[in-house]
């Protein structure tokens, strides 16, 4: 028998099959949040009405898009893209606006079409996140801007004739069913075919070149550097979502309207989805490698790291372990010796033991029998002298172990006899 219960095989799989789930457990972990394809209108949506699309030319750019599922991640630097559902709160929508003004840029893409799922009951099957638009809404946002009114027309209504804006037109996906606003405060950007506003940035007196260029507005016009950053508005989602990207020029044309939102930098463009229903708290995974987590985690890697090395560097065979119940004359000595320990009577065997050690010498010295005790014991201890024995002589080793009362000086004189007996013997 090896001094291993398991082969190395099966101890290497073991380690293997706990490897990979441990990997499985940080893939979970850092990628949580759920499925974002879920037929929504917003940066993970893959649907006519969602904007995975406006993502995806962006970052075949080369721009940095980041998705936040965190409330906190709203102040980072660059562009935020604000993509709210029509039952959105206004308030929340204005305190996310209101805390950006000195960090970054925000566009608001206001929501038209109501979405649904393809229905399951189609013959040909459809990919995940598609939508069918059932209808449109026009959102309320009580609280945000109350002083930009906006306007959903209908299929009664006159066609829209497409999409203006400076150097570009193009047309839209439904002419009819067209969103727009109206304000004193808002810079037209993209206007529709017959002077509906379609895009525009809030006057706020501040000084935006890239808006005031892609809205072919003179920079010597009006407006001062504060400090703030623009608040940019595009009514009419067609202009950016999946179904209007389809169109080329409505695809070049939101990105520049992007790139001007973004100041004309390459700065991050940050795509909001808490609004959506999609936030998520902070993983797990990236917190364990953030201050003042992150000295634990190298702890407890280096920990990992040691126990697995004693586990395949270990010194030595594994200790065997005796048996419970001993056998024979054994089990009887360890169990008297065991009670009489248990009981505190240690020092009631010292006489008796110094006897037996007395006679079994006299035995095998051949020494003449029937003498007193004492005498005994000098014959001993002449027998210790002739063979030039050191130490102190048999009598006293004996007569000190029948006065000894202490558990442990009785062990040590006792074995003190007992080497006697094996010098002489």
């Amino acid at each position: 028998m090896n001094g291993t219960p398991f082969r190395p095989r099966t101890v290497l799989g073991l380690v293997a099959v706990g490897a990979i789930a441990f990997v499985a457990l940080l893939w979970f972990l850092g990628n949580g949040g759920g499925n974002a394809n879920n037929g929504g209108g917003h940066a993970g949506g893959r649907g006519l009405n969602g904007f995975a699309g406006l993502v995806a030319m962006l970052e075949a750019d080369d721009i940095e898009i980041r998705r936040a599922r965190r409330k906190d991640a709203l102040k980072d630097v660059g562009l935020l893209v604000l993509t709210p559902p029509a039952a959105a709160k206004g308030e929340d929508i204005a305190r996310i606006v209101n805390e950006r003004r000195r960090i970054g840029p925000t566009l608001v893409v206001t929501p038209k079409w109501i979405a649904s799922p393809v229905s399951q009951q189609r013959k040909t099957k459809v990919p995940r996140g598609w939508t069918e638009l059932v209808g449109t809404e026009a959102p309320r946002w009580n609280g945000f801007h109350d002083d930009i009114t906006v306007r959903l027309t209908g299929h009664r209504d006159s066609p829209a004739r497409g999409w203006r804006a400076i150097g570009h037109a193009g047309r839209l996906p439904d002419d009819r069913e067209v969103l727009s606003g109206e304000g004193k405060a808002l810079i037209p950007l993209v206007r529709s075919g017959d002077g509906r506003i379609l895009a525009a940035f809030v006057d706020d007196d501040g000084y935006y070149p890239a808006l005031n260029d892609f809205a072919g507005i003179d920079h010597d016009v009006g407006g001062d550097d504060d400090g703030l950053y623009p608040v940019v508005f595009v009514f009419e989602p067609d202009l950016l979502d999946n179904w209007g990207l389809a169109d080329r020029g409505t695809a070049l044309m939101a990105r520049e309207l992007v790139l001007a939102a973004a100041d004309g930098t390459t700065q991050p463009v940050t795509f909001d989805l808490t609004l959506n229903g999609l936030g998520a708290s902070r993983n797990l995974l990236t917190l364990a490698f953030e201050p003042p987590f992150l000295a634990a985690t190298v702890c407890l890697l280096l920990a990992m790291v040691a126990v697995g090395w004693r586990a395949f560097c270990r010194f030595g065979p594994a200790r065997q372990r005796g048996r419970a119940i001993a056998l024979g004359k054994t089990a009887l000595v360890e169990n008297a010796a065991g009670l009489i320990r248990r009981a505190g009577r240690v020092h009631l065997v010292t006489g008796p033991y110094a006897d037996a050690v007395r006679e079994r010498l006299i035995a095998a010295l051949g020494l003449p029998r029937g003498h007193a005790p004492a005498e005994a014991e000098a014959m001993i201890d002449r027998a210790q002298e002739r063979r030039g024995l050191s130490g102190p002589p048999f009598s006293e080793l004996a007569n000190k172990l029948r006065a000894t009362r202490k558990p442990h000086e009785v062990a040590r004189r006792a074995a003190a006899l007992q080497q006697i007996e094996k010098d002489l013997t």
